[in-house]
């Protein structure tokens, strides 16, 4: 196994989950999104982990991920996020995932599908009160519930909305959120007003969770918040569940003036040791991080030098050190810099950190 790993703490996972539950209470379900292999940490057994520790429904974002969870013997409910192409619907009917219809065309799409594979398909209404992405308007649900209401081979099971700006406390953000709650209780009012029950009501992601009671109505769909990032200082507390971790490959001393890695933008001020580790952004750790990551040795940080290589990147030990090769090294997580720290240093979000740590890493799974 390569020196190179993804070490994830699935007993983390099921603390953050519970921490979800004391958040929320016994009523809400709670839906585990394991879309894009779990946000990088590994579909299947992310999945068996979160419905041990009390999920009640998955959420993916393609037919090929629903799939890999069936055929791993999963077989709680899976909702569908996305939109799936027409060829692809005989698939989404054959392993009974649930899928997210916002309109006439897809409903009948989904109809004759279902109706082919011989399945009631489960679905759930999408409404879009303002993400502006997919989902009818607030003022159609009540008509788009009928038609699927008289469709024999669907059944609506919920009806939910995507909230735009539910993880900001700014008061213009939290007004907006309000709004967005206000249309999608109009709109399940008008789809029972039309003699049709909306099934489970969700629209609570993880912003939802932490600033947003009134959104959490009979599920919510936390996602980075099962994975240990939200807001510092706000409820729930929850742990990063991945770690990544190397080990030193080979350890050199570089002399004051000399240079380091590719485009010689590094220059040693002293003499000092360089540790080559064996990780880089063909492993998915972005090459802008170059100049800007202490990774973690014993109980120190050591700073990159020079650029990020597509399999290695170097660590500046200092003039003396006792540290050996093959000794273990923290990129991110456990007692390093996490994979938020590094989001902040390049403008974006941890999703994007985890997401990216690819399948050349191998994820070994701690409980």
């Amino acid at each position: 196994m390569r020196a190179t790993k993804a070490i994830i703490h699935l007993d983390r996972l099921s603390r953050n989950i519970a921490a979800v539950r004391t958040k929320i209470g016994a009523k809400p379900l709670i839906c585990m999104p394991v879309k894009a292999d779990a946000y990088g940490h590994g579909a299947v057994p992310v999945a068996r982990a979160a419905l041990e520790a009390g999920a009640g429904y998955l959420a993916i974002a393609t037919v090929d991920e629903g799939i890999e969870l069936r055929e791993a013997g999963i077989d709680a409910p899976i909702l569908l996020l996305s939109i799936p192409l027409p060829e692809e619907l005989p698939g989404a009917a054959a392993y009974d995932l649930s899928l997210f219809i916002g309109d006439r065309e897809f409903a009948e799409a989904a109809a004759l599908a279902a109706r082919q594979a011989g399945k009631r398909l489960s679905v759930h209404l999408k409404v879009d009160t303002g993400m502006g992405r997919v989902g009818c308007p607030p003022e159609a649900a009540g008509e788009l519930a009928a038609f699927i209401a008289v469709c024999p081979s669907l059944e609506l099971a919920g009806t939910a909305t995507h909230l735009a700006v539910a993880d900001s406390p700014a008061e213009t953000d939290m007004n907006y959120t309000r709004e967005q709650l206000d249309r999608f209780r109009s709109a399940a009012e008008g789809i029972r007003r039309a003699g049709i029950d909306p099934g489970l009501l969700h629209a609570a992601n993880s912003g939802a969770v932490i600033f947003h009671e009134e959104a959490w109505f009979d599920m919510v769909r936390p996602g980075i918040i099962l994975y240990g990032y939200a807001a510092p200082g706000r409820t729930p507390e929850v742990e990063p569940v991945m770690e990544l971790t190397t080990q030193i490959a080979f350890i050199k001393r570089v002399k004051a003036g000399e240079t380091v890695s590719y485009g010689r933008t590094w220059t040693a001020p002293r003499d000092t040791m360089i540790a080559t580790l064996p990780v880089g952004y063909g492993d998915g750790l972005p090459r802008r991080l170059s100049g800007n990551l202490q990774v973690r040795i014993r109980d120190a940080l050591y700073p990159l030098a020079g650029r990020i290589c597509m399999d290695q990147c170097m660590a500046d030990l200092g003039p003396d050190t006792d540290i050996r090769r093959w000794e273990p090294v923290t990129v991110f997580g456990g007692n390093a810099p996490s994979a938020a720290d590094l989001a902040a240093r390049l403008g974006t979000i941890s999703y994007e950190i985890t997401c990216g740590i690819n399948k050349r890493v191998p994820r070994i799974y701690r409980h």
